[in-house]
């Protein structure tokens, strides 16, 4: 376990640098002020509060019931246990139709929250968005391929980028987020081949959750890695807390997992 007295706050500048040094970057989700400090002290890079809190948390089928208060009332919790880690809260559905909407709601998640970036689905319209909170001191994080927010209009939760066209265009989406100023990306469930490329085209960090071993880092949903999500596990993740005997013991392993390069393995590589 690192040592949390020695540690730093983890900054957009520390991840550009593993990006640099071909460092793997971690992150996992949290909702609470007891596990976030749990993750903290095991030297992790990022933690996010995601809008994956309607599942695992809230017990809805999507995530689009959860509303903004419900992630400024989980960011404050989870950031009361933070210390060192880079604390992103995700922009739940429809709370950055426009940029105006979405200045409203990231000076809640960062004032109220205490975020220090702000994660957001999709490309296309989106990239003004982006360019809007840059330009106003907000540090933005996007978010392609599945996106959950999007289930229904994407037919369910499918693996996205399985040809040609599909690609060119989240490829074009993303370099746009990287030019409208976004500091960091998220890919979830593409192919590990266009995933890999893609990381190395763009000068941002991307974190995969789905993604393959190609990426600069990797996020999984904390009750995910832990093996206590109701229903399937997704495919593409672990059980840590199998064979560890402890939750602390599991985010340990997981952190060092990632750090270490040995997670994710072949086997939860999907699509290629």
């Amino acid at each position: 376990m690192s040592s949390v007295s020695q540690r730093k706050t983890v900054t957009i500048r520390d991840l550009l640098a593993k990006k640099q040094a071909g460092q793997p970057i971690s992150m996992l989700t949290a909702y609470d002020a007891s596990f976030a400090a749990r993750i903290d002290a095991t030297g992790i890079d990022c933690v996010l509060v995601g809008d994956s809190l309607g599942n695992v948390i809230l017990g809805h089928d999507t995530t689009l019931p959860v509303t903004i208060a419900d992630m400024v009332h989980h960011t404050a919790a989870v950031r009361r246990g933070l210390e060192h880690a880079l604390l992103i809260a995700d922009l739940p559905f429809l709370s950055y139709s426009s940029a105006e909407q979405a200045l409203r709601s990231a000076h809640r998640l960062l004032a109220e929250g205490g975020a220090s970036m702000v994660k957001l689905e999709g490309g296309g319209p989106m990239v003004d968005v982006v360019a809007a909170l840059c330009a106003n001191g907000v540090a933005v994080c996007g978010h392609l391929g599945l996106t959950p927010q999007h289930v229904h209009q994407l037919g369910g939760f499918r693996y996205q980028g399985k040809n040609d066209a599909a690609q060119q265009l989240m490829r074009s989406e993303a370099l746009a987020l990287q030019d409208a100023g976004a500091s960091l990306l998220v890919l979830e469930c593409v192919p590990e081949a266009f995933a890999g490329s893609l990381t190395a085209e763009l000068h941002i960090p991307v974190i995969g959750i789905g993604a393959g071993r190609q990426v600069d880092g990797q996020v999984l949903v904390l009750y995910d890695m832990l093996g206590i999500t109701t229903g399937k596990r997704p495919g593409f993740s672990q059980d840590f807390l199998a064979g560890h005997g402890s939750i602390q013991a599991a985010l340990q392993a997981y952190v060092d997992a990632v750090h270490g390069g040995v997670f994710p393995t072949e086997q939860h590589v999907l699509a290629r």
